[in-house]
């Protein structure tokens, strides 16, 4: 019965010329009556057993593949038993049809991935499978049926593995041309083939980069799609795949929206621009970028970082740019917009925080139009004047189009009943959360420990009017109070010394008697004027329906950040580096890149679902290994795909 056993061969970098030792796991079969040795599993530079046992971890190998031909149990350390049974599973994964066993012929096992090689030894592309659907893994010989005899009592399945959401995935990445771009920037192959497993580990199951290398290793099987020995990899790996992103990611990034502009053929006239921010766990100290500010996950406890967004009308990103967590919103939009080469009269949508005046005149300096979100301003809105217009959501929005006083800007009032329910129920909350603080108040002045002091009176109607939200506007209030009575030697003063200089008069105290108030709403006011709000553009040939709609694209952003946070993983960050913590960032955005090729791929055939229910779906299809014992005592491993 032929034997395996390991093999140390030297060799050397054709590079660099640098010399190393390979280890290559070996079986000795005779063929045309000579003995040959041919190599089974390539176990790569860094193969981590001492040589004293090898021959253990042979036949701990030869048993898990046959075990009947090895009846003695064999006493094996806890890391001899683990390498045994990772490189048991490779064996089998590279062997879907083969009847595989000690003395069996190895036809049918590829040589395993050199996951441990150094760069320049492994394959130098990353094969991408067909955009067709994976059902099955078909025999070699799918011509003529296969039939053996097998003890039905022996099937065993094991190494279950999600090959669903990897293979949609590394369609949509072939579409992209992503892997062809790394290599044309010389990312080796490793390097490629993580970067890989951080993008589809983020899209597939979303966590930090250390949970996806663990997914990477225990759950998925897109180390058998690419090839590649994820189990064989450290950690650190998928973070110098991150630094390798960061260091191309302006030529990333313009080669994906090339992509996906030449693929889907989008005409480059509408540009949104928002602005998110995600939080830290832990300090952050190594990352200047890390400040606290306002949290829009109520994480204001944590240092947060902002990332900024520059997407096309049809939803794929066409910049990113990370920024400190406490930015103003108001200056990024010049950072993001210069060099974006967009085409004359491009539009730039984005909200009230963001349209300054001063980002305005830059827009027009620089030949853009704009379609914002008036700041401020008198609201106002003539229902005989308007045109009505129906949401996707089936929704009634009335329009009303005016033009400025010097006709280079139109205003557009829009009135809708989902945001007046909205509004209504806000300005009564606050005014009932305002009456009640000056109702304390007033019942303080007739209660034996309530303030009678005017001054501070006025002091706390200040800091009620404070947290208003801006409602004290509506409010008329009086404070009444009568003159102060001169005071004389008050009664009970102690008598004073010789020594003792005379006691200070107490300062006169202006005793309150009542405080009233009134509400009347301020004319042009969300109080007076509920779910009315107010675009400005420099569009003055568009009409009002065809206005309101093209900045409803506007509410796109925020599904796109929703999807982030929480379809894709972008939150929190673990990363203390500020490098890796803008690497975590980016690998969403490119993630993000990839679902929105599938999401828009398959909404031209009618389905629009989310990712989350498309992820639900095609989780379900795994890669199976089933193993079996034939009638002459042969185990048979069969490596099937769920339909």
């Amino acid at each position: 019965m032929a034997h395996m056993f390991i093999r140390q061969t030297r060799t050397n970098n054709k590079a660099t010329g640098e010399g190393y030792f390979t280890f290559r796991l070996v079986r000795g079969e005779r063929i045309a009556g000579k003995v040959r040795q041919i190599t089974v599993l390539n176990l790569g530079r860094h193969f981590p057993i001492a040589q004293d046992d090898w021959a253990l971890l042979c036949s701990r190998l030869e048993q898990l593949l046959n075990p009947q031909t090895l009846l003695c149990s064999l006493n094996c350390s806890d890391k001899i038993e683990r390498a045994a049974q990772r490189y048991y599973q490779q064996l089998v994964e590279r062997a879907p049809t083969s009847a595989v066993r000690g003395d069996a012929p190895a036809t049918g096992i590829a040589p395993a991935s050199a996951a441990g090689l150094p760069d320049g030894d492994l394959p130098p592309t990353i094969p991408v499978p067909a955009a067709a659907p994976v059902h099955a893994v078909t025999p070699a010989c799918a011509t003529a049926p296969d039939m053996q005899s097998v003890d039905v009592d022996s099937l065993a399945l094991t190494q279950p593995r999600s090959v669903g959401v990897e293979h949609v995935a590394l369609h949509a990445i072939a579409q992209l041309g992503l892997v062809e771009k790394l290599t044309a920037l010389g990312v080796p192959a490793v390097g490629r083939a993580c970067i890989l497993g951080n993008l589809i580990a983020r899209m597939a199951a979303p966590a930090s980069e250390l949970a996806s290398w663990e997914w990477l290793q225990a759950n998925s099987a897109l180390g058998e799609l690419l090839d590649v020995d994820f189990c064989g990899l450290s950690h650190m790996r998928l973070y110098r795949a991150s630094d390798a992103l960061m260091h191309h990611r302006d030529t990333i990034e313009t080669h994906v929206f090339g992509a996906v502009t030449t693929l889907f053929a989008i005409q480059e006239t509408v540009t949104l621009y928002d602005l998110t921010n995600t939080y830290f766990e832990g300090p952050a100290e190594l990352n200047d970028k890390a400040q606290h500010g306002h949290s829009k996950e109520k994480r204001s406890d944590c240092p947060l970082v902002t990332l900024g967004l520059v997407l096309d009308g049809s939803g794929f990103v066409r910049r990113s740019k990370t920024f400190e967590g406490n930015i103003n919103e108001g200056p990024t939009l010049q950072v993001m917009l210069t060099g974006l080469k967009a085409p004359p009269g491009a539009l730039v949508i984005m909200d009230a925080g963001i349209a300054t005046q001063a980002n305005i005149d830059w827009l027009i300096e620089h030949k853009y139009h704009y379609l914002v979100v008036r700041r401020g301003g008198v609201r106002q809105f003539d229902a005989t004047q308007s045109v009505a217009t129906l949401t996707a959501g089936g929704e009634t929005v009335k329009l009303q189009k005016t033009t400025s006083a010097d006709g280079k800007e139109v205003e557009l009032y829009c009135h809708s009943t989902g945001r007046q329910a909205k509004e209504v129920a806000m300005v009564e909350r606050f005014c009932k959360r305002f009456e009640a603080g000056l109702q304390k108040l007033a019942d303080g002045l007739t209660s034996a420990r309530g303030e009678k002091n005017a001054d501070k009176l006025l002091q706390r109607i200040g800091q009620l009017k404070a947290k208003s939200h801006g409602i004290s506007q509506h409010y008329t209030i009086t404070l009444e109070a009568k003159k102060a009575d001169v005071p004389g030697t008050p009664e009970t003063s102690a008598p004073a010394t010789a020594t003792a200089e005379p006691a200070a008069e107490p300062a006169p105290v202006a005793p309150a008697l009542t405080l009233r108030w009134t509400k009347q709403y301020v004319q042009g006011t969300m109080a007076s004027h509920p779910g009315v709000y107010c675009l400005r553009t420099n569009l003055l040939d568009w009409d009002a329906q065809k206005l309101w709609q093209t900045y409803s694209t506007l509410t796109d952003v925020e599904s796109v950040f929703r999807s982030f946070k929480g379809e894709l993983g972008l939150r929190p960050v673990f990363h203390q580096n500020e490098n890796r913590a803008d690497g975590h960032l980016f690998i969403t955005v490119l993630a993000y890149q990839c679902v929105q090729v599938i999401r828009k791929t398959l909404k031209a055939h009618g389905i629009n679902d989310s990712w989350t229910s498309l992820r639900n779906t095609l989780s379900v299809q795994q890669r199976i290994t089933a193993s079996m014992q034939r009638s002459d005592g042969r185990t048979i491993h069969i490596g099937v795909v769920t339909t």
